[in-house]
């Protein structure tokens, strides 16, 4: 059974720094693509980066220079450095892990990032 346990968020004031990290058990196949995404109150749930396998990176405009996703194969876990974090960060972060291959989508439980101003 697959399961992704996400860890890392909190509150922190802006222009602080924050990391997460989420590992995908149970999750055998190489060829995936990883990411987190962000759903904030009354908003629809948003793309903030993705890692391949390969290492081939993708993010919103709104986190470039800001958040950098990383992923670490061996571990099958991703990570997303978050710097100058904004109040508009806020949002609740969901990890997301996809099998392409076997069209199959995995979601983590979700973490909390809060950033006052």
């Amino acid at each position: 059974q697959v399961q992704l346990v996400e860890s890392g968020g909190g509150l922190v004031q802006a222009g602080g720094s924050l990391r997460l990290s989420c590992e995908a058990t149970g999750l055998t196949f190489g060829a995936k693509v990883m990411g987190w995404y962000r759903q904030a109150p009354g908003k629809q749930r948003e793309l903030v980066a993705t890692v391949t396998s390969g290492g081939s990176t993708n993010s919103a405009d709104s986190v470039k220079g800001r958040f950098t996703i990383s992923g670490d194969n061996a571990k099958n876990t991703v990570y997303l450095e978050m710097n100058n974090l904004k109040p508009e960060d806020t949002a609740v972060y969901y990890c997301n892990a996809v099998v392409p291959v076997l069209n199959i989508n995995y979601w983590g439980q979700g973490t909390q990032v809060t950033v006052s101003s």
